[in-house]
């Protein structure tokens, strides 16, 4: 609950902090940590999104272009992940690769911002949905949602935090959704930990539901250099965490 309360107005689920700890901490074996995360953004998700679409954030095309490139991406990777990639480390030193210097652009660029007529323009919606793509299947082979990878690199690129934040959180909710129901299949075919262990996953979830909301409810009260401050530290965590953790 704690971790939706401060990811949800950025458009990160809290999933991928969870990660580690479910490897860690609660001995999920593996691959059967990527369902359960899946599980966790499945129910954690519709609490920030309720409160977002009473705001009227879900109706703009970002959402859609988002939503239409990540699905085909998770049930690919639910595919490469089961018969081709069992292994996390790769990932992980990957993540900690890009999200470090990213996060850290993010906190130097929002504390001495550039000038406005040479700040970067928006991405065109041909580049939003291939890189969505991209993010949909990296979400299905680790189960991050992909939301922690979509926020820092659009934000980035000039979009508002106001704007991306509600557009991640639906594209985790649909590629999580797809993406627990095609490991779910793949259990029926497949021997070995496939299945998402229910009750971690919806306890999990269950709290992000009610931390979810609660943090979409504050992000219109919150301004936007504070929402990337927070999205960059986000970023930045993630970063020496996946680093750490991949190194020991």
């Amino acid at each position: 609950m704690l971790i939706a309360v401060v990811t949800a107005p950025v458009g990160v689920s809290g999933a991928v902090f969870l990660l580690p700890v479910q490897l860690s901490v609660f001995a999920v074996p593996d691959p059967a940590v990527t369902p359960t995360n899946l599980l966790y953004n499945v129910v954690a998700g519709p609490g920030a999104l309720l409160r977002y679409r009473r705001d009227g954030a879900l109706a703009g095309p970002l959402v859609r272009r988002l939503v239409l490139g990540t699905l085909p991406g998770v049930v690919l990777g639910a595919v490469i992940r089961v018969f081709a990639l069992p292994g996390p480390g790769v990932f992980r030193l990957l993540v900690a690769a890009l999200m470090l210097p990213l996060g850290v652009w993010l906190i130097t660029r929002t504390l001495r911002p550039a000038p406005r007529e040479i700040r970067r323009p928006e991405p065109s919606p041909r580049t939003v949905t291939s890189f969505a793509l991209v993010v949909g299947v990296v979400g299905g082979i680790y189960g991050i949602g992909g939301g922690s990878i979509l926020g820092p690199v659009l934000v980035g690129r000039g979009v508002p935090v106001s704007k991306v934040a509600p557009a991640a959180l639906a594209s985790t909710f649909a590629t999580s959704l797809i993406g627990a129901c095609t490991y779910a299949l793949l259990s029926l075919a497949h021997s070995g930990s496939i299945a998402p262990d229910w009750f971690l996953g919806l306890s999990c979830g269950l709290g992000g539901l009610l931390g979810g909301y609660l943090g979409a409810r504050l992000q219109p009260r919150l301004p936007e250099p504070l929402l990337r401050l927070v999205l960059g530290t986000l970023a930045t965590a993630l970063g020496v965490l996946y680093a750490v953790d991949a190194l020991r």
